[in-house]
């Protein structure tokens, strides 16, 4: 009987994981890893021990919880407060996944013996005829969560398994209430796990301190001052309400200029961009792109983009560059861009860097 460690979060999705799992036979065990506590005892989304607890009673599994609080401070909080300080949008989610729940779930594998872990994501993972593992699309798009697994080692997805890519969640939820789980019906969390209440810009005041600039100017693209903002941690790229300015027409965030404190607004078309420079980049379905090399793919820019097609072309730096077959709106910089071949398996993955738009190309 192969052991399986699966990360249990607390909701329902990885609950029906670890079930599926052991009814296919596997000695499956599972892990919570606290990551992040609220000065009041309010526990993140992703780490609520005790229905974690309780799911693994109710499938009847051994449980453990884990302390990782000082590893998520260090390598997801502090460069998520530090990007934002930056004038960047950054995903930490992306970020944790590499760092704190796979890294977490393989060290425990190995401790505990285990061939595998497994996790509640909606995807498949797949190995290639080149002997490489990457991650398919779920083949329920509205669930898809490739996006945020863009950056898991070759290490990691051997190890993994993924129980529910093939599963829309009504069968999920299904499942659960079939077997008496008590996450049955527990809504989803949309926030990011950290900051419940979604006020990010609260957060990065409170933990950045004197780091933070204060008001700046509001510019257009030339330079033309418009107006004072009340600090950079407040906007993002493609924002729209909330700018505390009225111009007599709509505009939005085109640019922030950290080294200057300066906003940029413009009007709608100025957001879109036909391409984007990607630094960190983590190739999965292949080994490498020599300089100059070129590859035809889809690509998206946040979560929730459909993706366009695109041709991604490696720099003699070391970064990516996307060429849009059609310009895509609001391109963030801290935000990653993730790249898919035709059988939407995720070919890589890189933080956005720079948008251009065609006048540029």
């Amino acid at each position: 009987m192969e052991k399986v460690i699966v990360g249990l979060s607390g909701g329902v999705d990885s609950a029906v994981a670890a079930y599926l799992l052991k009814e296919q036979g596997y000695e499956v065990i599972g892990i919570t890893l606290r990551t992040w506590q609220a000065d009041d005892g309010e526990e993140s989304r992703c780490c609520e021990i005790d229905d974690a607890r309780a799911a693994a009673f109710q499938i009847g599994i051994p449980f453990y919880p884990v302390n990782c609080l000082a590893e998520f401070e260090k390598s997801v909080i502090g460069p998520f407060v530090q990007d934002y300080v930056s004038g960047l949008t950054p995903n930490p989610c992306v970020v944790c996944n590499r760092a704190i729940k796979w890294a977490q779930l393989v060290h425990y594998a190995k401790v505990l013996g285990a061939e595998h872990v497994a996790t509640g994501h909606y995807a498949g993972v797949v190995r290639l005829e080149n002997g490489r593992y990457t991650v398919r699309k779920a083949k329920y798009a509205d669930k898809d969560q490739t996006y945020m697994l863009c950056r898991l080692t070759q290490e990691q997805l051997s190890m993994t398994l993924m129980p529910l890519g093939g599963l829309p969640k009504s069968e999920v939820r299904k499942i659960a209430g079939e077997i008496g789980l008590s996450a049955a019906n527990k809504p989803d969390s949309q926030e990011i796990c950290f900051v419940p209440d979604g006020s990010y810009a609260d957060f990065v005041a409170e933990r950045a301190g004197d780091a933070i600039q204060g008001e700046g100017n509001f510019v257009d693209p030339s330079g033309k001052v418009l107006g004072r903002h009340k600090g950079i941690i407040h906007y993002t790229v493609g924002q729209r309400k909330g700018l505390g300015i009225a111009l007599g027409r709509p505009v939005f965030v085109k640019e922030i200029r950290a080294d200057r404190n300066e906003v940029v607004l413009s009007d709608e078309e100025e957001i879109f961009s036909r391409q984007i420079l990607c630094r960190d980049v983590n190739l999965m379905s292949i080994p490498a792109m020599e300089p100059g090399e070129r590859i035809s793919c889809s690509a998206k820019i946040r979560y929730r983009h459909a993706g366009e097609s695109a041709v991604m072309e490696m720099t003699p730096s070391g970064c990516v560059q996307l060429t849009f077959a059609a310009p895509v709106r609001a391109a963030t910089p801290g935000q990653w861009a993730v790249f898919y071949d035709e059988e939407d398996r995720v070919i890589g993955g890189g933080v956005i860097e720079k948008a251009f738009p065609e006048a540029d190309l």
